[in-house]
C-alpha cells in the first residue's frame, strides 16, 4: 500500500525545482514529493510567500450563509499578504456531500481541500490511493506555527495522525467546552405567557404546550408551527427529545458510549419507543412537515418569518434562529424529565480538535507554498480572525486586557449569522491557552459555557465517542457499512415519524441493519475505543 501511494504521488506531481521528503516515525516512509514552489519565487520565511503570484484551486464546504470566500475582507487580506490567489470552489455542505465523490474521482482535482468536508473514512481511502498526500514533512519544514503547536500539544498531534504514522489533514481547534451539547431546545415563552402555561419541565408538559400552540393558533396566523427541527444536523436535532421519550440518549451519529461500551442507538428499543410517540405528535400537527427536507438556510429563515409563527425549535443559539428582535420571546427548555422519570442530556461526538480542516492533493504542484499558506492561519491572531472575522470588522483589541474582543453585531443581525458571512474557518487553533492570552470568548460563548455547565453537564447521560484515529483497515472495513446504515436510519426514521408503520417494520429494519453490517461497525468502533483508552 505504501509503495502504491508513493508511485501515485510521484507519477502525478509535476517535476519541480524543490524537493521535500515527507518523514515520519513510520518505517514505511512516503518517498519524495516534488515541488515547483521555487519557480514562483518561494520564500521560506516572511511575506509574501511567493514573489510571483500563484493561483491555487481549493474545494470543500462552506456555511449556507457564506458568500464566495474571495469576497471576504479577511481572505482578500490573506491574498495581499501571501501573494497567493485562491480560486474558491467551496460549496454549501449539502451540495458538497453530493458532489465530493465526483470531485475526488475526477481528473480535475483541486490543489487542496479547505473545510474539507471529508470523513475519516474518505481521508483513509484517498490517502491510500495517493489522492491526498502526507503532510508531516511539509509541516516540519514549512509550518512553524503548526509545528510549535504540535510540539506543545502531543494530544493534538495524536488526534490528526493516522494509524500508518502519517498526517493527511490539518486540524481545526476551538477549546471552549461547548460542542458536546449543541442541540439546545428553545420554546416561545411569550406564547406560554399568553396561554397561561408554565415553562414545561417534563416531556408530557412540553407535548401539552405544543398542542395548545396548535389548537389555539398561538401565532394568530392559522400557520402556527409548534415544533421544527433538522434531523442529522450537528446542532438542530431532537436528540434530547428522543432521550426523554425513549430513555436512550442519542446524537447525530447514533453512536454513544455508556460505561465504556459503544452503543448504536437507532437499534435500541428506546429509540423505537421515541419514534412511535413522535409519529403521534406528527399526527396531531405538532411537528413541522418540512423538518425532514429543509436545509439550515430555510430553517433559519423560518425563525425570522414576517409574522412570528414558531413555537419551539432546536438550535445552537436562540438569537441566530429567530433574530435579535424576537430573542426575548424565547427561552431554553430545561433538560426535560422523561417518561421514565429521568432527565437525560445527550452528548454529541463533536470534537474540539477536529480533523479534516485542510488537505493537499496530488494535483498541487506547489505543496510547500500551500503549506506555508495554511500555516499562516495557525498564527494565533489569524486563527481568531479565521474563526470570527477580521480585526476592525468583528474583532477589536481591548486596551485593558490586550485581548481581542467582539464588536457587537449590527441591530437585526446575530453574531452567528455575521460570523458565517465574514469568517471562512478552515485550519486554525483557538486553544484554551489562546482564549486566555489572545482572544476572549465572544459574549454568547461565555453565556453558553455557563448554560452547558449548569443545564446540561449535570444530566449527561452518555459519553461522546473520543477523537479516535481508526486504522485504514478499520476505515475500509466500515466505510460502506456506515454509509448504508446512516441512509437506512435516516430514511426510515423520517418515514415512521411522518407516516407511521414502525411497529410492523421494526424487526425487518433491525435485520436489514444487521445484514449491512451494523454489528461489525460497532465492533470496530469498540475495539478502536478500547485501544484508545488503553493508550491514553
Amino acid at each position: 500500500m505504501a509503495t502504491s501511494r508513493k508511485l501515485a504521488i510521484l507519477g502525478t506531481l509535476m517535476a519541480g525545482t524543490m524537493l521535500f521528503t515527507a518523514c515520519s516515525g513510520n518505517s514505511k516512509g512516503t518517498g519524495d514529493i516534488k515541488d515547483s514552489s521555487a519557480e514562483a519565487g518561494f520564500q521560506e520565511t516572511g511575506f509574501p510567500i511567493v514573489k510571483n503570484q500563484l493561483t491555487l484551486k481549493f474545494s470543500g464546504t462552506k456555511t449556507a450563509l457564506a458568500p464566495d470566500y474571495g469576497t471576504m475582507t479577511l481572505v482578500q487580506q490573506w491574498e495581499k499578504d501571501t501573494n497567493i490567489h485562491i480560486d474558491w470552489q467551496n460549496l454549501p455542505e449539502t451540495v458538497f456531500k453530493e458532489k465530493k465523490n465526483l470531485i475526488l474521482a475526477s481528473g480535475d482535482l483541486p490543489d487542496a481541500f479547505f473545510n474539507s468536508g471529508l470523513t475519516d473514512a474518505e481521508i483513509g481511502t484517498y490517502s491510500a490511493n495517493g489522492t491526498l498526500i502526507p503532510l508531516e514533512g511539509l509541516i516540519e519544514k514549512n509550518a512553524p506555527n503548526l509545528s510549535k503547536l504540535l510540539a506543545a500539544r502531543p494530544d493534538i498531534k495524536a488526534a490528526i495522525t493516522s494509524s500508518d504514522g502519517h498526517i493527511y489533514s490539518l486540524p481545526s481547534i476551538e477549546e471552549l467546552g461547548l460542542v458536546q451539547f449543541p442541540n439546545e431546545m428553545a420554546i416561545n415563552t411569550a406564547w406560554l405567557d399568553k396561554l397561561g402555561i408554565p415553562m414545561p419541565k417534563t416531556v408530557n408538559e412540553l407535548h401539552d404546550a405544543l398542542l395548545a400552540f396548535k389548537t389555539k393558533d398561538a401565532s394568530g396566523t392559522g400557520k402556527t408551527i409548534p415544533l421544527s427541527f433538522m434531523p442529522s444536523s450537528w446542532c438542530g436535532d431532537i436528540v434530547d427529545l428522543i432521550a426523554a421519550l425513549g430513555g436512550v440518549p442519542d446524537n447525530m451519529d447514533h453512536r454513544i458510549v455508556q460505561d465504556g461500551k459503544v452503543i448504536y442507538t437507532a437499534t435500541q428499543d428506546g429509540y423505537k419507543k421515541a419514534i412511535q410517540t413522535l409519529h403521534q405528535w406528527y399526527q396531531e400537527g405538532l411537528i413541522d412537515p418540512e423538518s425532514f427536507s429543509q436545509d439550515d438556510k430555510a430553517y433559519l429563515a423560518k425563525g425570522k418569518a414576517g409574522t412570528e409563527n414558531l413555537g419551539s425549535f432546536v438550535w445552537w443559539e436562540i438569537k441566530e434562529m429567530v433574530g435579535a428582535d424576537r430573542a426575548g420571546d424565547y427561552k431554553l427548555l430545561p433538560v426535560l424529565e422523561g417518561v421514565d422519570g429521568k432527565r437525560l442530556a445527550s452528548q454529541s461526538n463533536n470534537q474540539e480538535i477536529a480533523r479534516g480542516a485542510f488537505a493537499i492533493t496530488r494535483a498541487d504542484k506547489y505543496p510547500a507554498a500551500t503549506m506555508r499558506w495554511a500555516d499562516n492561519l495557525y498564527d494565533p491572531i489569524q486563527s481568531a480572525q479565521a474563526n470570527w472575522g477580521p480585526i476592525g470588522e468583528t474583532l477589536q483589541k481591548d486596551p485593558a486586557t490586550g485581548l481581542l474582543t467582539q464588536i457587537p453585531a449590527p441591530a437585526g443581525t446575530s453574531e452567528g449569522e455575521r460570523r458565517q458571512k465574514v469568517a471562512p474557518g478552515g485550519p486554525k487553533a483557538n486553544t484554551a491557552e489562546n482564549f486566555q492570552k489572545v482572544v476572549a470568548p465572544e459574549p454568547r460563548a461565555a453565556e453558553r459555557q455557563k448554560t452547558v455547565e449548569e443545564n446540561y453537564k449535570p444530566f449527561a447521560a452518555n459519553d461522546g465517542y473520543p477523537p479516535v484515529a481508526l486504522s485504514n483497515e478499520e476505515l475500509q472495513q466500515i466505510s460502506t457499512i456506515e454509509t448504508d446504515v446512516a441512509t437506512l436510519v435516516k430514511q426510515n426514521t423520517a418515514k415512521w415519524i411522518v407516516s407511521g408503520g414502525i411497529d410492523q417494520e421494526w424487526d425487518g429494519y433491525v435485520s436489514q441493519l444487521k445484514n449491512v453490517g451494523v454489528d461489525t461497525m460497532i465492533d470496530v468502533y469498540q475495539q478502536a475505543y478500547d485501544r484508545f483508552k488503553n493508550n491514553s
